[in-house]
């Protein structure tokens, strides 16, 4: 997909007691997506939010919402979550037993369906459904926590997924978040991906940075 690289922060990374203030001021840096990562402590061994915050956030900001679930099952909280007004909505292979079934309700509900690889889970897993899936995001670090280090062995899956989407010949999304940084972000590009999630890379220095932190992502 050409064109000027998705940038969107993870609110993780954000000051939690200030959540609608850093939404705004994200959008008005010119961010394109707001992330939302969305633990169980279960799926993954932190909790963080549910639908009610991501409604309340939903105000703030008129670009799309990104919504990642890290939680298992996911199938009984798609609903709620679209209604609090998530535009993408990106799940685990690993997190039920059916992804075609999770990614057509994801659709169904109105919103773009996402999958999400782990550092090893394989491209395969979407070959046969390619037309259900609206989003890919590759995580380049082991989800659950922010302010890790950047696993370069990903780039290669980064790779072999682009070829995937361009075999397809659609315009699906290919996004990449753990430890982007200025840094690592033009590997990721130069591997095909098209979307950036990054947190303390963005929320580093206060919200007077943050249209220069974004920037720097897109080279």
């Amino acid at each position: 997909m050409a064109g000027r690289t998705i940038i969107a922060p993870s609110i993780l990374a954000s000051d939690f007691a200030r959540l609608g203030e850093e939404v705004a001021a994200i959008e008005a840096a010119g961010a394109d997506w707001v992330h939302v990562d969305v633990m169980d402590g279960h799926f993954v061994p932190n909790i963080t939010i549910g639908p009610d915050v991501v409604k309340a956030l939903r105000p703030h900001a008129k670009i799309p919402f990104d919504v990642h679930l890290m939680i298992s099952p996911a199938d009984p909280y798609l609903e709620a979550f679209r209604a609090a007004g998530a535009d993408y909505i990106s799940v685990h292979p690993e997190a039920g037993p059916h992804l075609n079934r999770t990614l057509k309700q994801i659709r169904k509900l109105g919103a773009k369906a996402g999958v999400v690889f782990n550092p090893s889970t394989d491209p395969s897993v979407i070959q046969w459904m390619m037309d259900e899936v609206d989003l890919i995001l590759v995580m380049s670090i082991n989800p659950g926590f922010g302010g890790q280090t950047f696993m370069h062995s990903q780039l290669r899956k980064i790779e072999a997924l682009r070829k995937m989407i361009d075999a397809e010949g659609r315009d699906i999304p290919l996004e990449v978040d753990g430890g982007v940084t200025p840094e690592t972000a033009p590997l990721c590009i130069a591997a095909g991906a098209t979307a950036l999630v990054a947190g303390t890379a963005v929320f580093r220095g206060g919200a007077e940075r943050y249209a220069a932190n974004i920037a720097a992502l897109r080279g």
